[in-house]
């Protein structure tokens, strides 16, 4: 649309919250319109907010000059006595620390419902696996702090003994084109629409982060992180609309890098000055989506999200090329994140997810087991009760310090041995027999997602620890 920041600055939004939102919202809902029409919409916006509140794309601009705007400052909260209450599945495997920290979040005053899911367990504030909506706030410990880690899906045209009869040049490939773990980057330039997003100018935060942004631009996180090539197995009338039968693909999980974990440190931090809450729920401190750190940090939040999947994006296509391999269908989803959505009919609130995969009617998702057991392509049911959500994952049985002191090198190798699964990378940390059965987890979930396909991992890379 060509909307740059000096025309908002003209018409008066001198504010970098409100900038960003303005883009925002002209980048997702002005394809079509003049540069003069966008103009003359955001100037009524300013001028008279009260008339647009409750408008489906303005509304939230709007609510930013809103007298109801509040300034930031402290205050204390006490809990509910009794939480509300809240579904569970898989409640049998599901261990009692992380029962508990969901009860606490449920004891928040501003939470409105809640769902535990199969794959759940102990986390920091919010349990792994754990679903929360809450009224028109937004706890960053509860989006968690790898913001926006996601899976991501990619169905190759190559015949399945792909991965057989080039299981080197796969092998020198994840080598190559990944790269994992805090420091370094990858060798070669990458690119992206999402580092030219105006975002980053808006905060200096953002614009202290570019730089690591673009630095670490197609790289993997440390711990459960990975770049697995295998086989998938589709059912017929499959959510990606390809025929019954096996094909190649490339399977990854990971986040917003070094971008996300800056951004959940520093508004954690402004969460817990302004609300003040028992010692033993400091942690879901949580921020007004009508303050402006509120909406900085959700600001804040989506771009990391979307850097996430730009990070998978280049994973993806840089490997594809590398082999010479054609994409012929994608699906990907995050499972750390806060969405606005309507849970009830008429009823919005804001719910986070950290560690469960969005599952509304029709959705496709991606339910992982680990290195060496089956990983779902699901469609999602859209159940109500579970806050329209499903596991992301097996979860863990065992912390990976256990694991480390359980397991050794030589019980790992033979394990993905009798798998026949290829690891680069990795440790006895993400041992297979640390998570919980995933097939377990899958039947405690079938009323809350279907399977339309099965994920076998062939050729792991993770992050060597």
């Amino acid at each position: 649309m060509g909307i740059r920041l000096k025309d908002l600055s003209k018409l008066g939004y001198t504010n970098n919250v409100a900038r960003s939102l303005a883009v925002a919202i002209v980048n997702k809902h002005c394809k079509y319109e003049s540069k003069e029409e966008i103009l003359v919409r955001l100037a009524n916006v300013l001028d008279n907010p009260e008339a647009y509140k409750k408008d489906e794309v303005w509304g939230k601009l709007a609510e930013h000059f809103s007298p109801t705007i509040i300034e930031r400052k402290f205050q204390v909260y006490d809990l509910r006595e009794v939480p509300l209450m809240h579904q569970t599945y898989g409640n049998k495997f599901i261990e009692s620390s992380a029962k508990q920290q969901m009860e606490l979040a449920m004891r928040l005053p501003v939470t409105l419902a809640g769902a535990l899911m199969p794959d759940a367990h102990a986390g920091y504030g919010l349990p792994i696996g754990g679903v929360l909506a809450t009224d028109h706030t937004v706890i960053p410990y509860a989006v968690g702090m790898d913001i926006g880690c996601r899976m991501s899906l990619t169905v190759f045209d190559a015949k399945p003994d792909f991965l057989k009869r080039y299981a080197h040049q796969t092998k020198v490939a994840l080598k190559e084109y990944t790269h994992f773990g805090m420091d370094g980057g990858l060798e070669f330039t990458q690119e992206h629409e999402v580092l030219d997003r105006e975002e980053f100018r808006l905060t200096p935060l953002l614009q202290k982060l570019h730089g690591k942004a673009v630095r670490q631009l197609g790289t993997s996180g440390q711990g459960n992180h990975f770049v697995n090539f295998g086989e998938l197995e589709l059912e017929a009338d499959n959510t990606l609309q390809l025929p019954a039968g096996n094909y190649v693909a490339l399977l990854s999980h990971s986040g917003s890098r070094g971008l996300g974990a800056a951004i959940a440190q520093h508004y954690s931090f402004l969460a817990r000055e302004s609300c003040k809450l028992p010692r033993e729920a400091q942690h879901f401190a949580w921020l007004d989506l009508h303050s402006e750190e509120g909406q900085a940090y959700w600001m804040s939040m989506n771009l990391a999200g979307d850097y996430a999947r730009a990070c998978h994006e280049r994973i993806h296509l840089n490997l594809a090329k590398a082999l010479g391999l054609i994409p012929i269908a994608n699906v990907s989803n995050h499972h750390n994140f806060a969405w606005e959505e309507e849970i009830a009919p008429g009823n919005f609130a804001i719910v986070h997810r950290k560690g469960a995969t969005p599952a509304y009617e029709g959705q496709p998702g991606l339910i992982p087991g680990s290195m060496a057991t089956p990983g779902y392509l699901v469609c999602g049911k859209g159940v109500r009760e579970s806050l329209f959500s499903a596991s992301h994952g097996a979860g863990r049985a065992m912390s990976r310090q256990q694991a480390q002191s359980t397991f050794t090198q030589s019980a790992l190798k033979k394990f993905l041995a009798q798998a026949g699964v290829t690891l680069i990378g990795g440790s006895v940390k993400e041992m297979p027999l640390a998570y919980k059965d995933i097939e377990r987890v899958m039947r405690a979930q079938e009323n809350l997602v279907e399977i339309q396909g099965r994920f076998m991992p062939r050729i792991v890379r993770m992050n060597k620890e």
